[in-house]
């Protein structure tokens, strides 16, 4: 038998007073599922004033890899939210990767070649390191966690959403003015309203190995196509915290899977892969594989996001990610709505940019899958010749896929943007996401705390701003920022509460900022 998932954290089970209310008790907004998404997306809430019921139908953080990789735009905004430190101290930073055909280093790349940014590129951390993490931050700020709370049935009206609860007590009703669904890939939730999770899976399989072993490995990111002790196959090797190394191995589609993941058949593969037997296996399971995602991630006052509402390959860390910047949009835009300050509108903006997300992380992934597992001889015949064309030329590595690591989505199409007036010499367009920079003795994402910044390198006295709107001047000694964002004299960028651009000007106009505020903030209708 393959070695258990303990329990890295247990939980109590309390009643609500919900439960013993003598109406349905209503909330402005309900998550289901304790998870990394569900959690950041409370935490976010929070933040900003706005208590969400948060419910599991567990009460545990299981053991195990599962997500290991966190992005640098992802810890950007654990950052902000108050839970970047322990994970930092926990994690193992990385930034380089090296691919190897065989025996053959093929190339090596840097995630992060350049210096003057807060955050590293990644940090390896194993999910249930994250997830509690993010359950003390909860509970520091109050939020209703409710453990072995399972919905078991969902109901829609115009304005709000019923939901059924079952506990240990037996079951009971809840309303919720939005319902946030971050149940996973096998949603509960999304069962019930019967929606379709369109997509395809793979058939080979992977499996994944937690080896704690002593180790003087580089802490870098291997990958191998047809290593020595693998024929045929590919392979995954990273650094984790506390000895821990994770291998992902690949195995055949025909592979029985209750086979594959027994001890005494993985330990002669890590072994093999190793050299030597002095290690223990922490963790093993078996994976395949899957594209899919719904055709809309809000529907009505249901909304959806992480692996709820997509689902990808883990090649190129994009599954956690993406999710975590999911609840990243979707945070100030619901509590702008609840708070009234801007129209329901502004949340159909989290299905188009969040959907354009998906659908990039999607591709990645696929081609990512189809590099590294062909389906059929001229996709192998393909990978072939790439592997070959990059052992002869540097330039042949642009062609080897062995995951594209993940990046957040610049948003081109957003209805929140307001287009460029005026062509720019460098920067990050509108709908991009923010570059970090030095800012003085801090970085710009530390001047990110959840509402609209006005950033810009004016000297000059500027109108009186609007209400809420935050100011971050730059100074001449900012080099790397007027570099990054081509800002000299006049020039200021508008970014949004989740990082992104919202506009930019040659010069601020007041007229200007305004409507490109409204537009961006949902408030009124954009002129």
């Amino acid at each position: 038998m393959e070695p258990e998932a303990k329990p890295f954290a247990q939980f109590s089970y309390r009643r609500s007073p919900d439960q013993t209310a003598h109406e349905v008790a209503g909330h402005p907004v309900v998550i289901v599922g304790a998870g990394p998404v569900g959690l950041t997306l409370a935490i976010d809430l929070a933040q900003r004033g706005l208590k969400p019921v948060l419910l599991d139908d567990s009460d545990r953080i299981g053991e195990g890899s599962r997500a290991i990789c966190f992005a640098k735009r992802t810890l950007e905004i654990f950052d902000r939210l108050g839970v970047a430190a322990p994970m930092l101290a926990k994690g193992v930073r990385w930034q380089v990767g090296k691919v190897f055909q065989g025996d053959h280093q093929l190339y090596r790349f840097d995630l992060l070649p350049e210096a003057g940014h807060k955050m590293p590129a990644f940090i390896n951390l194993q999910q249930f390191h994250v997830e509690k993490f993010l359950v003390d931050r909860t509970l520091e700020l109050g939020v209703d966690l409710r453990w072995k709370n399972r919905v078991s049935a969902v109901s829609q009206a115009q304005d709000s959403v019923t939901l059924t609860i079952e506990t240990p007590d037996g079951p009971y009703a809840l309303k919720a003015d939005h319902l946030i669904a971050c149940d996973g890939a096998r949603s509960p939730v999304r069962t019930m309203m019967d929606l379709e999770f369109a997509g395809e899976q793979f058939e080979d399989q992977f499996l994944i190995a937690d080896v704690r072993m002593t180790a003087d490995f580089p802490v870098e990111r291997w990958f191998w196509f047809d290593p020595p002790f693998h024929g045929g196959q590919s392979c995954l090797l990273h650094k984790q915290p506390d000895d821990i190394w994770r291998i992902d191995l690949q195995l055949s589609p025909q592979a029985d899977a209750d086979h594959e993941r027994k001890p005494d058949v993985v330990r002669p593969r890590i072994a093999r892969m190793l050299g030597h037997s002095d290690f223990e296996l922490a963790w093993v399971s078996i994976y395949r594989f899957q594209c899919r995602r719904l055709e809309r991630f809000v529907h009505g006052r249901v909304i959806f996001a992480g692996d709820a509402a997509h689902q990808v390959s883990p090649f190129g860390a994009r599954g956690a990610n993406s999710g975590i910047q999911d609840a990243d949009n979707l945070g100030w835009k619901l509590a702008a709505v609840a708070a009234g300050a801007a129209k329901r509108d502004l949340l159909a903006s989290y299905d188009s940019e969040r959907s354009e997300a998906a659908d990039e992380n999607i591709l990645n992934s696929t081609r990512a899958t189809d590099f590294i597992a062909p389906r059929n001889v001229v996709e192998a015949r393909f990978r072939n010749a790439a592997l070959a064309l990059a052992r002869a030329a540097p330039f042949g590595r642009s062609f080897v896929n062995s995951g594209r690591l993940s990046l957040p989505t610049s948003y081109r199409c957003s209805p929140l943007s307001t287009p460029d007036h005026e062509p720019w010499p460098s920067g990050p367009p509108p709908g991009a996401p923010f570059i970090d920079a030095p800012m003085g003795e801090r970085f710009l994402s530390e001047n990110l705390a959840g509402g609209f910044l006005l950033l810009t390198a004016s000297k000059a006295a500027l109108p009186d701003l609007p209400g809420g709107l935050k100011l971050a001047r730059m100074s001449d000694a900012d080099t790397v920022m007027g570099q990054r964002y081509g800002l000299r004299g006049e020039e200021a960028y508008l970014l949004r509460p989740d990082g992104h651009v919202a506009a930019r000007f040659r010069k601020l106009d007041p007229n200007r900022l305004s409507v490109a505020l409204t537009r961006a903030g949902g408030m009124v209708d954009a002129a």
